[in-house]
């Protein structure tokens, strides 16, 4: 069927349009209120001239489409098969950064918690995520010292004929031998520390000093002893947690820089009023979708006018309400923590009803703003000088220097122009044993992962890396 007449049989309900090329690869994903109307815009004339349209159009051959309830069901449809698929022609989040987060598992018959930085549905209970990073790891080092939980990797489904140092030293209360602990004990310790990780520091009080006072009465005076240092260490640290609160509200504060169809953009984590972390995000080559015609400055936010009409002489200018739509979905929406506030430099049109899904899914208000003036202005703005720093250490600083190694070893390898791809291998054998080699690649002045290979040595007898090294050339 024709790409024109396929359009005419799609619904007018909402939902999310894929447009595939000839190979059946999804190079688009798009949302939509009214499916036809949506996808029949794209061969508008007026659209068609459009630069970013008019290379989406020469490659697509079909369009296929996925009809949902709501606009909010598409936005989470959306964004999902954006990771998924990778379409060239959408924003993709290039920056695989992650928070840690704690991990308490409920499920085992002896629970656990760690620090983790990957979430599963495994039934266990994961708060976060923490900022800066080492607050998980020190969070639980107080749960070893105080609650003696293990993180250990011992196999708590059998009984060991003897406990591990970690018990020894008084940091685990060594479910791993019989008779050391009880389900009983261990599962108000359990308990203990998930009103911790909760924030419910005053009901976990109250709890201790009972159990505290039943202690002294039975003189019990060492268990009372540790119930009153437990209620003493748990007082200090909801005392620190109120003093930062009190200082201003979680926030997250976007600024940016674009110049030369390169993207900086920077996120400062901020948490009960203070800057705890930021994140650096660079794109290089932006997809077309990116683009629009030039009608406004192209730079970020406190850009002087000497580089706003810099920028804007260009061919494209940045789309920025079609960035920043695509950027704070790929963010947030797959995130079980979500700060109150978002500051984000400019509108976007499905603002609104992201702040409805994220609403629901974290279970309390979130707002994303867009000021205009005055104090959180004046933030974004900050943020946006930073990401203008980071544009120059990466596109000015960095660049400059890829190309002086490139050129230094055109010399040092007398090449009549500059390397453009290095593969390097490497040979690894295990006691004169499973001998395999590795290949690493660098284009274009970075490294390649998706291009790294593996080789099993299936033709050299005993250790010989020579040999080994002719095989693996020789095959790749």
């Amino acid at each position: 069927m024709d790409l024109l007449e396929k359009i005419r049989t799609i619904p007018t309900q909402p939902g999310v349009y894929l447009y595939k090329n000839a190979e059946g690869e999804v190079i688009y994903v798009g949302k939509a209120k009214n499916l036809r109307a949506r996808v029949r815009s794209y061969f508008v004339a007026e659209r068609m001239d459009d630069a970013k349209t008019g290379s989406l159009l020469r490659e697509a051959a079909d369009v296929d489409y996925i009809v949902v309830d709501n606009n909010k069901e598409a936005l989470a449809l959306e964004n999902n098969l954006i990771k998924q698929r990778k379409p060239r022609f959408n924003i993709l989040l290039r920056d695989d950064k992650t928070y840690p987060y704690i991990k308490l598992t409920i499920g085992e018959r002896w629970p656990r918690v760690y620090v983790t930085r990957r979430l599963k549905r495994d039934g266990s209970l994961y708060y976060g995520p923490y900022f800066p990073t080492s607050l998980a790891y020190r969070l639980v080092d107080l749960i070893h010292r105080h609650f003696l939980i293990p993180s250990c990797n011992v196999d708590l489904r059998r009984y060991h004929p003897r406990a591990c140092l970690q018990y020894y030293i008084h940091r685990c209360l060594g479910p791993c031998v019989e008779g050391l602990t009880n389900p009983e004990q261990y599962g108000q310790t359990v308990r203990d520390v998930k009103l911790l990780l909760e924030g419910r520091a005053s009901d976990l009080t109250k709890s201790l000093r009972a159990r505290m006072d039943e202690a002294a009465t039975a003189e019990q005076y060492e268990l009372a002893a540790r119930y009153r240092d437990l209620v003493s260490t748990i007082a200090l640290l909801d005392q620190r947690q109120r003093m930062a609160q009190v200082e201003g509200d979680d926030a997250d504060v976007f600024g940016y820089h674009f110049e030369s169809h390169m993207l900086a953009v920077n996120l400062f984590h901020m948490r009960g009023g203070k800057v705890v972390d930021r994140r650096e995000f660079f794109w290089e080559e932006l997809p077309p979708d990116a683009y629009c015609h030039p009608q406004e400055n192209d730079v970020g936010p406190g850009a002087s006018p000497g580089q706003a009409e810099r920028s804007s002489a260009g061919q494209n200018s940045l789309d920025t309400s079609t960035f920043f739509s695509s950027l704070v979905k790929q963010l947030y929406l797959d995130q079980h923590y979500v700060p109150r506030a978002i500051y984000v430099p400019v509108n976007f049109d499905d603002r609104e009803e992201l702040e409805e899904l994220l609403a629901e899914r974290c279970q309390k208000r979130v707002h994303i703003l867009v000021p205009q003036r005055g104090e959180k202005r004046s933030l974004i703005d900050l943020v946006a000088r930073n990401a203008k720093q980071s544009f120059d250490q990466r596109f000015r600083i960095m660049k400059p220097q890829a190309e002086a190694v490139k050129a230094a070893l055109q010399e040092a390898l007398m090449l009549p122009e500059k390397p453009r791809r290095i593969e390097c291998f490497d040979i690894s054998h295990i006691q004169g044993a499973e001998t395999v080699a590795s290949m690493v690649v660098w284009e274009d002045g970075k490294m390649s992962k998706s291009d790294y290979r593996k080789f099993i040595i299936r033709g050299v007898m005993g250790v010989d890396d020579f040999a080994s090294m002719r095989e693996v050339v020789l095959r790749r």
